[in-house]
C-alpha cells in the first residue's frame, strides 16, 4: 500500500519551547490514522504543519511522495475540519459547502452538483437552504465535513472535530465518521486527546508525549502491548508496578503493567491458583461504581495496591465487597506486560484516567 503522508525528522520550535521534536511517521493511503496525546503533546502542531498553517523548523512533510514542506495550504491536496466547524453564518448550508469550489472558480453548475453529492454523503441533502444556526451540533459537524470533502482531498485532516459535542452525540458521530471514511476511501488523519475515541475510530494510532511519538500501533496492540508506562496509563486504565513489589508479585523488577479487567477478585482468603496464575491477598480500600463496571482498589498484604475492574453482569455489583473486606486477587502471568524505561507517567500529564502505581 502506498504512503499518503510521510513525516521525516519533523521539528517545530516556538521560542524556548520545542513543541515537536524529530517526529517520523508514515500514514498509508485509505488509512484512518489517529494522533493521540494530552494537551501540549505536539499532536495538533503536527497536524497544522501538515495542513500548511505552521512552517517546520526542521524536517520534511511529503504528500504522496512530494515534498510540500514549503508550499502554502491551498497548494496541498489536503483539507482540514476544525473543532469549532468555522461555518459562515451568513451563508446557507449549500453555499458553505460550495465555498471552496467557488474560490477555485469551479463553474456554478459543477459546484452545485458536487456540493449536493457531498451533502448526500453526510446525509444532509434536504437541508441545503438552512443557515448554520438552524442546525444541531451534529448537523453543523456534518456540514463542516461536507465542505472539506467537496474538494476531494487526498488527505482529510481532523482537529478534534467531535470535541464540542455531548457524549451521546459524539459516540454516534464516531460510528458515522468511521463508516463515511470506509465508503469514501480517503485517508483520515485525526487528532484527539480522547483515548476511547482513538481506539474506536482508528486503524493505527500514534501516541504523543512532549513533542515525541511514544508508540505507533493498531488499537489492539496499543492496548494489549503498550511499550512504555506512559502509553499503558494514557491508553485505558492500568496498574503499573515496579521495584520490590513488582519483583514479589510477578517475578521481575518492572516496570510492568496489568490491566484491571485482567485481574479476578475473589471474596475472602481463597486459593484460586493454577498453572501460570499469580495469587495475592489484600483488603478492599475503595469501591467505585461506574454503571457498566465497578472499580475495586485493593491494598495488598505485602505492600502496594491494585485496581480491579469487574463488569456488572446481573447481580455482580453486589458481590465486589465493601471497604475493609479481605479479598484474594489472581491473574494469568501471560497478562503481565513488561514496559520500557519508566520515565514520566501519564499522571504527569492528565488526571482523566485512573492509574494505580506501586513502587
Amino acid at each position: 500500500m502506498s504512503v499518503a503522508v510521510s513525516l521525516r525528522g519533523l521539528r517545530k520550535v516556538f521560542g524556548p519551547v520545542t513543541a515537536v521534536d524529530q517526529v517520523d511517521l508514515d500514514v498509508l493511503d485509505g488509512e484512518f490514522f489517529a494522533m493521540l496525546g494530552p494537551s501540549g503533546s505536539g499532536k495538533t502542531t503536527v497536524l497544522r504543519m501538515i495542513a500548511g498553517f505552521e512552517t517546520p523548523t526542521a524536517g520534511r512533510i511529503l504528500l504522496a511522495g512530494e515534498d510540500v514542506s514549503a508550499l502554502p495550504p491551498f497548494a496541498r491536496d489536503v483539507n482540514t475540519v476544525f473543532q469549532d466547524y468555522a461555518l459562515f453564518p451568513h451563508m446557507n448550508v449549500l453555499q458553505n459547502v460550495e465555498y471552496g469550489l467557488k474560490v477555485k472558480k469551479v463553474p456554478r453548475a459543477e459546484r452545485r452538483t458536487r456540493a449536493g453529492e457531498a451533502l448526500e454523503t453526510v446525509r444532509l441533502s434536504a437541508m441545503g437552504d438552512r443557515r448554520p444556526e438552524q442546525l444541531s451540533g451534529g448537523q453543523r459537524q456534518r456540514v463542516a465535513l461536507a465542505r472539506a470533502l467537496v474538494n476531494r482531498p487526498r488527505v482529510l485532516l481532523l482537529d478534534e472535530p467531535l470535541g464540542a459535542l455531548d457524549l451521546k452525540l459524539r459516540r454516534e458521530m464516531q460510528l458515522e465518521l468511521k463508516q463515511m471514511q470506509r465508503e469514501l476511501g480517503i485517508t483520515f488523519l485525526f487528532v484527539t486527546h480522547d483515548q476511547e475515541e482513538a481506539l474506536t475510530l482508528s486503524d493505527r494510532i500514534a501516541v504523543f508525549r512532549d513533542g515525541l511519538v511514544e508508540q505507533v500501533a493498531t488499537p489492539v496492540a496499543l492496548y494489549e502491548e503498550p511499550s512504555t508506562p506512559f502509553v499503558a496509563g494514557f491508553v485505558g486504565t492500568s496498574n503499573l508496578l515496579e521495584g520490590d513489589v513488582a519483583q514479589a508479585l510477578v517475578g521481575e523488577p518492572g516496570p510492568v503493567s496489568i490491566r484491571p479487567e485482567k485481574i479476578t477478585l475473589h471474596a475472602g482468603r481463597t486459593d484460586p491458583g493454577g498453572p501460570g496464575r499469580c495469587v495475592v491477598a489484600g483488603v478492599v480500600d475503595e469501591v467505585v461504581y461506574l454503571g457498566s463496571a465497578t472499580h475495586v482498589v485493593v491494598d495488598l498484604d505485602g505492600g502496594g495496591r491494585l485496581t480491579v475492574q469487574q463488569q456488572n453482569t446481573h447481580g455482580s455489583a453486589a458481590l465486589v465487597g465493601r471497604r475493609g473486606d479481605p479479598v484474594t486477587l489472581s491473574w494469568q502471568q501471560s497478562h503481565v506486560v513488561s514496559l520500557g524505561s519508566p520515565g514520566p507517567t501519564v499522571a504527569d500529564a492528565t488526571d482523566d484516567h485512573l492509574i494505580e502505581e506501586t513502587s
